[in-house]
């Protein structure tokens, strides 16, 4: 093969590795970026659902259900909870 064919088929092959490590790191960054946003959202609600217990004297039954829709809906599925348990809907 010809040196120069080999030094153009070298750059082409590092030019390309360096454009989907690129688009590797962005789609990363972007996966990471909403796992936080979603990791802090369910911490809140979890605490927002302990304070309601705790601090406001509400008898909520914190079960594994409870847990989880705080986890997956956050600060809105504990507010939801604390709706239905002072209604006396769910989680009595």
């Amino acid at each position: 093969m010809n040196p120069e064919k080999e030094l153009i088929a070298f750059a082409i092959i590092e030019i390309s590795t360096l454009v989907i490590a690129i688009i590797i790191a962005v789609v990363l960054y972007k996966i990471l970026e909403k796992g936080t946003q979603l990791a802090m959202n369910a911490v809140l609600g979890i605490l927002v659902l302990l304070a309601a217990k705790f601090l406001f004297g509400l008898k909520i039954a914190i079960t594994l259900l409870s847990v989880l829709i705080c986890a997956i809906g956050g600060v809105f599925g504990a507010f939801l909870i604390i709706i239905l348990n002072y209604f006396k809907i769910a989680f009595i």
